[in-house]
């Protein structure tokens, strides 16, 4: 398998894979332009998006204006209405500014377990990560192995050059709130606009950029050692988090 180009890998996972493979998007720049570009290849592919009851107006409206244009229907993913409910009930709903754990559980319950589900039903799917967009990423393969499915990353080698000239070529939409300033966009309380010299993601959870000081492990009765996250999970969704 000899894949370089974008059109390429994205072609190549849409023939293979057909309804086991999807873009999964939360509507930035890059997840667009991957459905742009299966649209003009004229590829049908799914499209995922995580609905985690806490995305700005503004991405509800960009997911209507998606699917207007590609005359497509966005799968819309979904917390656990139960797990949310104990989460929200026992921590309330922004437990992610009281502390680190806290915030990754709300991500977990609103993120991550709804999108382990759909994956069930995947053995490939898309993202629109740039080795550019942060060091975490600078290692970002086009086509990796992950957890028994393949993770296509089209834009890996694209530069933000790369993203502007392809969105103003193809008239591709763009979310609103970059207009705002926004570098990034997740769930509206934990998203803001970037100021002039701050890195692209420092506009998430800003308000951990102090460190945190807990060492975030726990002792069980037994004595094993656990994360607290994994504990606040378990608290949550039960013993099979």
């Amino acid at each position: 398998m000899n894949l370089r180009s974008a059109e390429e890998v994205l072609r190549w996972g849409c023939e293979t894979y057909g309804i086991r493979f999807a873009i999964v998007s939360s509507f930035q720049k890059e997840g667009v332009i991957l459905i742009d570009m299966a649209a003009r290849l004229g590829l049908t592919a799914r499209v995922i998006t995580i609905d985690t009851g806490r995305l700005p107006a503004e991405t509800l409206a960009m997911i209507d204006t998606v699917e207007s244009r590609y005359n497509m229907r966005v799968e819309r993913l979904r917390p656990e209405p139960a797990e949310l409910e104990r989460m929200t009930r026992q921590f309330g709903p922004d437990l992610f500014r009281d502390e680190v754990a806290l915030r990754k559980l709300c991500c977990q319950v609103r993120k991550v377990r709804p999108l382990d589900i759909a994956m069930i039903g995947l053995d490939a799917y898309a993202v629109g990560l740039r080795r550019e967009q942060s060091e975490s990423r600078q290692d970002t393969e086009l086509v990796a192995l992950v957890d028994g499915r393949q993770k296509l990353s089209p834009l890996a080698a694209w530069t933000s050059a790369d993203v502007e000239s392809y969105l103003r070529q193809h008239s591709v939409p763009i979310h609103p709130l970059y207009a705002s300033g926004y570098a990034t966009i997740g769930c509206a309380p934990c998203s803001r606009p970037v100021q002039a010299g701050e890195d692209l993601r420092a506009g998430r959870w800003w308000w951990e950029l102090e460190g945190d000081k807990e060492c975030g492990l726990h002792l069980t009765p037994e004595g094993k050692i656990e994360r607290r996250l994994d504990v606040l999970l378990r608290d949550v969704v039960g013993t099979h988090a």
